[in-house]
């Protein structure tokens, strides 16, 4: 069962008790990711994350290792672009100390200068890492040319100058005004109940300020384009893509579907056409990503220098493929069972089911049943995965972006 209580200061507790479990996964959601930055804070909300691991007025940042380590569990955290996460996965047992574990780091964080010196060169090693991996900085240098000046083409880790430049104060003002419990959700899946979660929170968080802001977020707008960055590689990592429906949109149903039939397995259009049947990539796929008021559908392709073109050729010969005709009933019953098997499938562990606890939230305002989702799926028509493709798939809505030895006329699309 799924239960929900909003607490004094903000905080909204959602949790799914599971009785045959001995574990508990439990989540501290953030409104807060490189969305919410501007060129002069890029980098902060990646940098907070980091920070709340390093110590607090209670705990040295050894403490926060090693208390969840000591029980056999695991705490890890992640920062996206809408929201930054902190989740715990522990014996049933011990959610006391899970919850006064995030709490302490929320509430009592003491953003020691030292601290920030040394976890500044820590961060700037993995953007490094970054950029030294090909397959990776392609979607940074993708998003930055697809969405422009909007903050959704910011890079999560933020850039070198950046990260040198942060300083203390900065980043406690960028803390204090997204860690507020208007914008926190805790969400927790396993062997616990509903009302000793809410005690827990209430107790432990109860210090965390939390008043309802008012926030305008501007919605982007996608550029087409092509854009090369040359360097010597063995590969040119190529993305190609085009605006996609939201998380909140009704198509996005759709939008799994086509994804899925076109690159989204191992035997999807393109896996099979351009790497089973030519050898032309060892990676291809396409992916689907939504934010709250739009959304990004994408195609990776890793190939070389001379196959670049060759690869686009089979990608419009895709798109072309799924945007002019209606998929077959076997094609179209294979995309729902993959989808709703993949999904089942996810929902047997606790930490995906809090994350679908606090993601549901955030996006619809309310819990959304396994059963609506399944339903849904079921009742997409093919007619509206071709009428969804050829909005999607039209050439002058492409951006195109490339990392390694190529040119701007082998990005024609």
């Amino acid at each position: 069962m799924v239960s929900k209580t909003i607490l004094e200061n903000g905080i909204r507790v959602l949790s799914e008790e599971i009785d045959h479990v001995r574990s508990i996964s439990i989540g501290a959601w953030v409104e807060g990711g490189s969305r919410h930055e501007t060129g002069v804070t890029n980098g902060a909300a990646h940098f907070i994350e980091h920070m709340l691991f390093k110590g607090t007025a209670r705990r040295s940042a050894f403490d926060i290792a090693s208390a969840i380590d000591s029980v056999g569990g695991v705490m890890n955290a992640a920062t996206g672009k809408e929201l930054t996460s902190f989740y715990i996965k522990i014996p049933d047992y011990h959610l006391e100390l899970a919850v006064d574990l995030l709490a302490d780091i929320f509430t009592g964080s003491l953003f020691d200068q030292a601290e920030i010196g040394r976890e500044r060169s820590v961060i700037l090693q993995e953007i490094r890492m970054v950029e030294d991996t090909p397959d990776d900085y392609i979607h940074d240098f993708f998003e930055r040319m697809f969405w422009q000046d909007h903050p959704l083409g910011l890079p999560i880790l933020g850039t070198k100058e950046r990260i040198e430049a942060f300083g203390r104060d900065e980043l406690l003002q960028f803390f204090q005004s997204r860690y507020r419990g208007d914008r926190l959700v805790i969400s927790a899946a396993g062997n616990c109940t509903h009302e000793r979660l809410v005690e827990l929170v209430r107790r432990c968080f109860g210090p965390l300020a939390g008043s309802p802001q008012s926030e305008a977020v501007l919605p982007p707008a996608a550029q087409p384009g092509r854009s090369v960055l040359r360097k010597e590689l063995e590969q040119v990592h190529l993305i190609i893509g085009s605006p996609a429906p939201s998380a909140l949109s009704p198509e996005r149903h759709a939008a799994f579907l086509l994804n899925a039939v076109l690159g989204g397995s191992m035997s999807s259009w393109l896996f099979q056409e351009i790497r089973e049947k030519r050898g032309l990539a060892y990676a291809i796929y396409s992916y689907l990503t939504s934010y709250m008021d739009t959304g990004l559908f994408g195609i990776y392709a890793g190939t070389g220098s001379g196959e670049v073109r060759e690869v686009l050729r089979l990608v419009r010969e895709g798109m072309e493929r799924f945007s002019t005709r209606v998929l077959t009933d076997k094609e179209l019953r294979a995309a729902k069972e993959l989808i709703k098997g993949n999904f089942l499938l996810g929902m047997e562990s606790t930490d995906n089911r809090m994350t679908a606890l606090a993601k549901n939230e955030l996006s619809f305002g309310r819990h959304v049943p396994t059963e609506e989702i399944i339903a849904r799926i079921d009742a997409v028509a093919a007619e509206e995965v071709r009428t969804l493709a050829g909005g999607l798939f039209r050439p002058d809505a492409m951006t195109v972006a490339a990392i390694g030895p190529a040119s701007e006329e082998d990005l024609a699309f």
